[in-house]
C-alpha cells in the first residue's frame, strides 16, 4: 500500500479490544536483576558507567538505552527499566561523567546550583554524544564475545534511544539533530532506529525547523504543562515546539500531561517542585513508552492499532493531551 500521512488527533481510528496491554509483562516474569558495568573509552579518556537491565528470556532481544538528566546516574529511573525489560527488552543505563551526580553530591550545598550549571556546557553535551556511540561500540563487541554476560542477548539492529532532560537533548542528538551555524553539525548513530524524548527542547539558537531537518526515525516526546527545567532555564513554549518543527516524513507522537513538572519523568520529586506527583502520570508514561517500543522496535501491528487508535486514551488522565502523525497506514 502506498505511504500517506496522516495526522491524528484522538479518535482517528476506531477503538481496540483489550488485546494489548503495554502494563502487563511480556512473559508474566520478573526481569533478571541489572547488572552494572564499565565502558572504557581509550581516545578519550572515561569511563561510562552503564547499569543493564536483561529480560527473562535468553535469545537476542531489541536494546534501549537510557540518558539521565543532568546530575542523574545510571541508578536513576529504575521504573522504566524494569518495565521495559520484564517487556522483553534489553535495557542500557547510561552514566555521564562530568555531567552526572558527581557534579553536586560532593559540592557544598551553596554551591550546588551554580556547580550544576557549569555542568551543563556544550563540552558535557559532546562528551554525552559521544558516550552514546562508544557504548554502543562496546555493546556490539560484547554481544559478540566468546564468554560476556551480555554474549548473544542482543539484537543490535533493533536499538531505541531515549533520555530526560539533558538526556533528551543527548537523545536528539544521536538521533537526527543538526546543530551549530546552518545547522551543520550532526552527531547522529545511525544504529538507532527509534527515539523518546522526555522533557525534549528546540535549540537555543538557530532554527529549529533547520535543526531537525536531518531526523529520519520515528521519534515519541513526552512533556508536562509545567514542565519548567531548574537549571538551564527551558520553558515549556521550548519543549512544545519540537514536535511542529519536526519533519513531516516521519512517525512523530506527543504526549503532553497536565500539571506535571520536570520531575514527573523521574523517579523522584526534584528540588523547586510545586505540585503533588500524580501517579498515573508513571503509568502513562510506561505504557505509551512501551507501546511506542514494542511498534518501532518490534514491528507489532497490534500495538500499533492501539498506540494509533481511542484505546491509547485508557491510561490518559483528562486534560492530557496526545496527538501523533504518521507516514503509514494503520494495519487493517
Amino acid at each position: 500500500m502506498t505511504s500517506f500521512f496522516v495526522v491524528c488527533l484522538l479518535g482517528c481510528l476506531p477503538a481496540l479490544s483489550e488485546a494489548y496491554d503495554p502494563l502487563a509483562a511480556s512473559d508474566g516474569s520478573e526481569p533478571r536483576p541489572a547488572i552494572d558495568l564499565q565502558v572504557s573509552h581509550a581516545d578519550r579518556g572515561r569511563e561510562i558507567p552503564i547499569r543493564v537491565y536483561l529480560p527473562a528470556a535468553r535469545e537476542p532481544a531489541p536494546v534501549a538505552l537510557f540518558s539521565p538528566g543532568l546530575g542523574g546516574s545510571r541508578n536513576g529511573c529504575a521504573y522504566l527499566g524494569n518495565h521495559w525489560s520484564a517487556r522483553g527488552y534489553v535495557v542500557v543505563m547510561l552514566q555521564h561523567p562530568g555531567s552526572d551526580d558527581s557534579v553536586w553530591k560532593d559540592a557544598p550545598a551553596a554551591r550546588r546550583k551554580a556547580a550544576m550549571q557549569e555542568a551543563a556546557s556544550a563540552e558535557n553535551f559532546q562528551l554525552r554524544a559521544g558516550d552514546v556511540h562508544a557504548v554502543l561500540d562496546q555493546l556490539e563487541r560484547w554481544n559478540t564475545a566468546h564468554a560476556h554476560e551480555l554474549t548473544g542477548r542482543l539484537d543490535m539492529k533493533r536499538v531505541g534511544m531515549s533520555g530526560h532532560s539533558f538526556g533528551a537533548v543527548t537523545t536528539q542528538s544521536v538521533s537526527g539533530q543538526s546543530y551549530g551555524p546552518g545547522a551543520q553539525q550532526r552527531f547522529s548513530d545511525p544504529r538507532i532506529k527509534a527515539a523518546i524524548a522526555f522533557s525534549p527542547s528546540i535549540p537555543r539558537a538557530g532554527d529549529a525547523k533547520r535543526a531537525f531537518a536531518a531526523v529520519k526515525v520515528p521519534w515519541m516526546l513526552m512533556t508536562g504543562t509545567k514542565d519548567e527545567a531548574p537549571i538551564g532555564g527551558q520553558s515549556v513554549e521550548a519543549r512544545l515546539a519540537v514536535y511542529p518543527n519536526l519533519p513531516p516524513g516521519i512517525d512523530k507522537y506527543e504526549l503532553v500531561l497536565r500539571d506535571a513538572e520536570h520531575s514527573a519523568f523521574t523517579d523522584r520529586p526534584l528540588p523547586g517542585d510545586k505540585e503533588k506527583r500524580n501517579p498515573n502520570h508513571a503509568r502513562a508514561i510506561l505504557a505509551l513508552s512501551t507501546a511506542f517500543w514494542d511498534v518501532h522496535l518490534r514491528g507489532d501491528a497490534v500495538a500499533r492499532a492501539w498506540l494509533h487508535g481511542t484505546d491509547v486514551r485508557s491510561v490518559l488522565d483528562e486534560g492530557d493531551r496526545w496527538q501523533l502523525q504518521t507516514k503509514t497506514p494503520n494495519p487493517d
